[in-house]
């Protein structure tokens, strides 16, 4: 059986429409698993109005846990913590913040009475739920948790699995924005990354930064500049700078206040309708070509 292609959209920034473009993607694909890796603010459900499923905790990092019995008190975990995790009351009782806790281990390593041990912390929930274009594996992070990329990892992987259970051809990736370790995780192995940027000084930057990234993977990748027309020269220059750093392609998108309404309404765009629902369709063309068959070089699609 042929392995399902991979397919990552990501952007330099938050807020250029990565999301919107990848829900029409969904409408779009005619039988897709689709993977949230944008963890620390997953909201494609929004759009793609899944009916969840069974949720299943994550755990990421482990944290300190004194046991009070066995603590004698002495302080040395405390004289050792740099991140001042160390709690001790008023009556000399120690314990431990668990924000301020970074799981290092060194107060375990170095209580005399072994009264402290590491433990897993559940850092959020992932799930599987079923939308109307097919399969979202989707993440939730709790409240002032971090993400390391292994959760990005999590999603990746039961999303491929069930694109392999129940053959289906492609993994679309919503993955996260910027250039870090979340980043790494979702542009792994991927087929073909989509980069999302708008015109402005922000987004031609981060558009830089990110296609550096992309690049030291060697991954085949194209640009998309969302809201193109807000400014047709930054536009034009943030393409032609894409073809001469390798983009394979380059795509537009216009501004149309309908991609607003859609998100207003929970819907994607492509089901809504409207000038960008038209150009995504377009655009998923150029991705779909680009993705099954022999790359033969850049190609514009203005």
């Amino acid at each position: 059986m042929t392995p399902p292609r991979q397919l990552v959209v990501i952007s330099g920034k938050g807020g250029t429409g990565k999301t919107s473009v990848v829900a029409g993607f969904a409408a779009l694909a005619n039988g897709a698993v689709v993977a949230d890796c944008d963890v620390d603010a997953a909201d494609l459900y929004l759009v793609l109005q899944p009916t969840l499923g069974e949720q299943r905790d994550f755990s990421g990092r482990r944290q300190a846990v004194i046991d009070q019995d066995a603590c004698t008190a002495c302080g040395r975990c405390a004289e050792v913590c740099r991140f001042d995790a160390v709690l001790v009351s008023a009556g000399d009782e120690y314990d431990i913040d668990p924000i301020a806790c970074e799981g290092c281990d060194l107060c375990a390593r170095v209580c005399p009475a072994d009264a402290i041990a590491m433990e897993p912390v559940v850092n959020g929930v992932w799930m599987v739920s079923e939308t109307r274009f097919g399969p979202l594996v989707h993440a939730r992070l709790g409240v002032a948790e971090d993400n390391s990329g292994k959760l990005v990892t999590l999603v990746r992987s039961e999303a491929r699995a069930i694109a392999e259970q129940r053959d289906l051809p492609l993994v679309i990736v919503d993955g996260a924005p910027g250039i870090g370790c979340p980043v790494i995780a979702s542009l792994t192995g991927a087929d073909l990354v989509l980069v999302v940027t708008e015109p402005t000084v922000s987004g031609r930057h981060d558009l830089d930064r990110v296609v550096q990234v992309v690049r030291q993977f060697r991954l085949p990748f194209g640009v998309c500049v969302n809201k193109a027309d807000l400014s047709r020269e930054t536009s034009a220059q943030i393409c032609a700078e894409a073809v001469v750093a390798g983009a394979v392609f380059v795509a537009t998108v216009d501004y149309d206040p309908e991609v607003t309404r859609a998100q207003v309404n929970g819907t994607d765009v492509i089901t809504h309708g409207g000038r960008a629902a038209a150009e995504i369709g377009r655009l998923w063309e150029t991705v779909r070509a680009t993705i099954t068959g022999p790359q033969k070089g850049s190609a514009r699609d203005a």
